[in-house]
């Protein structure tokens, strides 16, 4: 996992439990996969903040947990 500033990704995908409430907003960037492996994720309230790039692999184990095990913010 690295910490980089994500302002050149041209597609962004808002995550779908985000909700409209501007609460906690995660954005990732998919159409980085096929060229790098790897899946860059920010904060959609702060674009401009450096976010995370996480390994494909890594992602996907995040997410099925979460969908498994009922993750909802605090």
């Amino acid at each position: 996992m690295t910490t980089t500033p994500h302002r050149t990704h041209s597609h962004w995908v808002k995550s779908s439990y985000s909700g409209n409430g501007g609460g906690s907003c995660v954005e990732w960037a998919p159409s980085n996969i096929p060229t790098t492996g790897t899946v860059p994720v920010r904060d959609s309230k702060n674009p401009t903040h450096p976010g995370l790039t996480l390994a494909a692999t890594a992602w996907t184990a995040f997410v099925t947990y979460a969908a498994t095990h009922n993750v909802t913010s605090s």
